[in-house]
């Protein structure tokens, strides 16, 4: 007995392509989507040779936040005085956006102009570093002054299939690439998670670097701390695709759906 109500073509095609989504997802392994899958359900496990983390030193163009604080903090008012620059593409957490950061900017040469103390060469230096000299300088024109020094504009930027891809500005020089995808809101479902790309630039040379989140041994690589201006990329991965294409199909179906109810409306008319 044939059917009295068949469905018509664009209805056929639109399920087919939702289904056809349905098995590739399937088929995807959940693997891909966890972090550190290799490591066994309910063990412990130390990792003896961690990654080490090397201190940033500070480059030109760089942004240093530095404050002189003495006894009479009226007296040290001076020298503290810093210029307001913009940071464009420059984000936090709770603010995306360009943000005006205050602080002492590195000149080509790798100085810094402060008040009263004069130019300080601090290019090649770590924080502390700095510090120190910054410290005995200061000294000739206060008592027992405290100096302290950290970087204004240390920024990572996180493209790709994130929730929030964007350039952070963080506070801290310690920053891992865990801690980089927690300020982008994590991977999306879509991300590539076993295929992270890293981005680094030294002294003119890019190095592109594969990272795999999936493995636990992650915590050992050179490059699980990030250093300033790193950049991440999480690539999309086949279900993206598929999803863009299902829509596309269904967006398809749909039009072809109104063209033949306007056809066949239009035909009853004549």
């Amino acid at each position: 007995m044939k059917d009295m109500n068949p469905k018509p073509p664009q209805v056929r095609i639109t399920w087919l392509a939702l289904l056809a989504l349905f098995f590739m997802a399937s088929c995807a392994s959940v693997k891909n989507t966890v972090y550190f899958n290799d490591l066994p359900i309910d063990s412990v496990r130390v990792v003896k040779e961690a990654a080490a983390f090397t201190e940033p030193v500070i480059q030109a163009d760089d942004i240093l936040s530095i404050t002189i604080q003495t006894i009479d903090p009226t007296t040290s008012a001076v020298a503290n005085q810093s210029v307001a620059l913009q940071a464009v593409g420059a984000s936090t957490a709770s603010n995306v956006g360009n943000q005006v950061i205050s602080g002492f900017l590195v000149d080509k040469d790798g100085f810094i102009n402060m008040a009263l103390i004069g130019k300080v060469e601090v290019k090649g230096l770590t924080t502390y570093q700095a510090r120190e000299r910054i410290t005995t300088l200061a000294a000739q024109y206060y008592k027992n002054p405290a100096v302290q020094v950290r970087f204004a504009n240390y920024k990572i930027t996180v493209l790709g299939e994130v929730m929030r891809p964007a350039t952070y500005t963080v506070p801290n020089e310690k920053v891992s690439v865990l801690d980089a995808l927690g300020l982008a809101g994590d991977l999306t479902i879509y991300g590539r998670r076993e295929n992270v790309l890293l981005v680094r630039e030294q002294n003119g040379v890019k190095e592109l670097v594969r990272l795999n989140l999936n493995d636990s041994q992650i915590f050992q690589s050179p490059y699980f701390y990030l250093k300033q201006n790193d950049v991440l990329y999480i690539e999309p991965g086949k279900a993206k695709a598929a999803a863009n294409n299902a829509a596309r199909t269904q967006t398809f179906a749909i039009i072809g759906s109104i063209v033949s109810v306007l056809i066949i409306a239009l035909t009853r008319i004549r």
